[in-house]
C-alpha cells in the first residue's frame, strides 16, 4: 500500500471532514489507516454524517475527539472551531456530497466542516460521492473546477454501483486509495521545498481602442493547474497570469497583467530569483501598431478601418540568457511537433509541452507531447488539465534535481 508504515504520516496533523452520504461508514478505514501511519486525526462530521455513523466511532479509533458544532466555547488550549483547521497539515473531506463541493466553493460556513475548511490554510483533498446524474450535473461540474482553480485535489468519483441501485459515475474511492493520495501528498510536497516556481497563465489582451481587444481562448486553467500542482509540493510560485475567469489558486503570490508587454515586465521581475519559469500564457504574437483614442465607430460610407499590427516581445526568447530552467509551450494548428522542435531550440528550453491549439485552448482536457532539449519525446494521452498539470511538474522536479 503506498505510503504505508509507522512512518508513512508520522507526526502529521490529518483534519478528516465527513459529510451525510450513505459511503461516510466507508471513511472510517481511512480514519484506521491514517492513525495506523502515524498520524494524528481529528475528525468534523456534519449534522448528516451522524445520521449515518456515530461520531463515538471515529473517536475510539483516532482517540481524540469528534468536532460536529461551531458551537464550541473558546479556551487557552482549544480556539473553538478554527483549531483543527489552523493545526491541520492535510484537510481532507471524504465523501464529499454535492452539497458541500457547493458550500466549499463558494465559501459558506454554517457547519463545522466547512467553516474549519475555510479557516484551513492546508491543501484540501476532496473525494465526491454522489448520485451519478448529480455529479454530471453542470453546477457540481463548475463547484469541481473552481475547487481544482484553487488548487484543491478532487480524488474520485469511481464509476460503479451506486446505493440507489444505479451504475455510474459517483461512487467513493476505495479508502486505499484516497490513503495513497494522502500519503503521496505529503511527499510531493517536500520535492519542490526550498524552490522558486514562475508561473504565467492565460492569454493577453492588446487594446485596438478603449472598449476593444485583440486576444485569444484560453481559459487560464493550464497554467492554474501547474502553479497549483507547484504549490502543493512545496514551492514558492509566483504567478503571472492574464485575464481569466479562475480565482488564483491557495498559496500563490498572484501578479495579474493584461498586455504582452505587461507580462513580459512582470516575468522578467519575478525570475530574477526563481530557480524554473513554466510559460504556459497564451501570449498574443501581435498587437495594434496604434491604439485609437476613442471607440472605432462606423461611418456613413461603410469604410472598414485598416489596422496595422507590429509583433509583441517573444517572453522565452528573451530570457534565453537566464540561466534557470525554463519549460515552455507550443499550441499549434499545424506541423506540431516539427514547430515546438524549433521553439525548444531557438528559445534555449529544457522542455516544451506541444498540444493541438483548436483541441485544447479554453478546453478542460488536453492531449499533449513533451519534447526535451536532450532529443527525448514523450507522448500523453489525453486527460484533464489537472492530470497534465501533475504530469508537467513530476517532470520539472527531474529536470531540477538534474
Amino acid at each position: 500500500m503506498d505510503g504505508a508504515g509507522p512512518s508513512g504520516l508520522s507526526g502529521k496533523h490529518v483534519a478528516l471532514g465527513v459529510t451525510g452520504s450513505i459511503a461516510a461508514y466507508k471513511v472510517v478505514e481511512l480514519a484506521r489507516l491514517c492513525v495506523t501511519a502515524g498520524a494524528t486525526v481529528d475528525v468534523l462530521m456534519t449534522e448528516g454524517a451522524t445520521r449515518f455513523i456515530t461520531p463515538l466511532t471515529f473517536a475510539t479509533l483516532t482517540q481524540r475527539r469528534v468536532w460536529t458544532t461551531p458551537y464550541e466555547p473558546w479556551s487557552e488550549a482549544e480556539e473553538g472551531h478554527i483549531a483543527v483547521g489552523r493545526r491541520a497539515e492535510c484537510f481532507v473531506v471524504a465523501p464529499a456530497t454535492a452539497d458541500m463541493l457547493a458550500k466549499l466553493a463558494h465559501g459558506l460556513a454554517d457547519d463545522m466542516v466547512c467553516l474549519s475548511a475555510l479557516a484551513s490554510s492546508a491543501p484540501l483533498v476532496l473525494a465526491p460521492a454522489m448520485n451519478h446524474y448529480m455529479w454530471l450535473h453542470p453546477a457540481v461540474q463548475e463547484n469541481v473546477a473552481t475547487l481544482r482553480a484553487r488548487g484543491a485535489r478532487i480524488v474520485g468519483p469511481d464509476a460503479g454501483p451506486l446505493a440507489s441501485g444505479f451504475v455510474g459515475m459517483g461512487r467513493l474511492v476505495p479508502m486505499e486509495r484516497l490513503f495513497g493520495e494522502i500519503a503521496g501528498m505529503f511527499r510531493q510536497r517536500r520535492e519542490l521545498a526550498g524552490r522558486r516556481i514562475v508561473v504565467t497563465a492565460g492569454g493577453t489582451r492588446e487594446p485596438l481602442d478603449p472598449v476593444r481587444y485583440l486576444g485569444n481562448r484560453s481559459s487560464g486553467r493550464m497554467g492554474y493547474a501547474i502553479a497549483a500542482a507547484a504549490v502543493a509540493r512545496g514551492a514558492a510560485v509566483t504567478l503571472v497570469s492574464g485575464p481569466t475567469a479562475l480565482a488564483p489558486p491557495v498559496g500563490v503570490t498572484f501578479v495579474r497583467i493584461e498586455t504582452a508587454a505587461e507580462m513580459e515586465a512582470a516575468t522578467r521581475r519575478a525570475v530574477v530569483d526563481a530557480d524554473a519559469l513554466v510559460m504556459s500564457a497564451a501570449v498574443a504574437d501581435f498587437r495594434p501598431a496604434h491604439r485609437a483614442a476613442h471607440k472605432i465607430k462606423k461611418t456613413p460610407d461603410g469604410a472598414v478601418p485598416e489596422i496595422v499590427l507590429e509583433r509583441t516581445p517573444d517572453i522565452l526568447a528573451g530570457l534565453r540568457d537566464v540561466r534557470i530552467i525554463k519549460v515552455g509551450f507550443a499550441a499549434e494548428t499545424d506541423d506540431l511537433l516539427q514547430n515546438a522542435r524549433q521553439k525548444l531550440a531557438a528559445k534555449g528550453l529544457a522542455m516544451i509541452v506541444a498540444n493541438d491549439a483548436v483541441a485544447t485552448i479554453g478546453a478542460r482536457d488536453s492531449t499533449a507531447t513533451f519534447l526535451y532539449a536532450d532529443g527525448r519525446t514523450e507522448e500523453q494521452p489525453e486527460m484533464a488539465k489537472e492530470a497534465l498539470a501533475e504530469c508537467i511538474i513530476d517532470r520539472l522536479v527531474t529536470l531540477l534535481k538534474a
